[in-house]
């Protein structure tokens, strides 16, 4: 039996999106996250090459926070300025990571927030209320469509 991995934490989440800056507006003015890094990164060299389904010659990357800003696990935004990038969000029953969770207070206010700045929920936000009447989970999709959920409280 291999020995465990030694791992303290995931440090980070990394997403490609189409277009950046309609996702900043998502992360950073709806959710309230902080950029902590932005950069543009050539990908024709090193490494990076072969981490690609088509090729690149660079990409935006940000680097996203909440409330401190060492929290950890951070989001990474990824964008291919000038290119096209291939795929579509996945649900939770097909292969791949299929959402992006975070635990919040008050799932109700959350909830509210959002539908009032316009995001789109995945089914109606009342399908998600438990048999007391309550929102304590909720899925969202960000703007390309990935899969946002918010858990209310710390419970794993």
């Amino acid at each position: 039996m291999a020995e465990a991995l030694q791992a303290s934490a995931i440090s980070h989440i990394a997403l490609c999106v189409r277009n950046l800056e309609r996702s900043l507006q998502f992360y950073r003015v709806m959710l309230g996250f902080q950029v902590t890094k932005d950069e543009a990164q050539d990908t024709s060299r090193g490494g990076l090459p072969y981490l690609y389904a088509s090729h690149h010659t660079q990409r935006r990357v940000v680097h996203l926070r909440y409330g401190d800003t060492q929290s950890v696990p951070f989001l990474v935004l990824t964008e291919h300025p000038g290119d096209t990038v291939s795929g579509t969000p996945i649900m939770l029953d097909q292969v791949g990571i299929s959402h992006v969770s975070f635990t919040v207070p008050n799932v109700e206010e959350v909830t509210g927030r959002l539908l009032a700045s316009g995001a789109q929920t995945c089914g109606p936000a009342d399908a998600f209320r438990d048999a007391k009447g309550h929102i304590r989970t909720v899925f969202f999709r960000d703007p390309d469509g990935i899969l946002v959920q918010f858990d209310e409280g710390g419970a794993g």
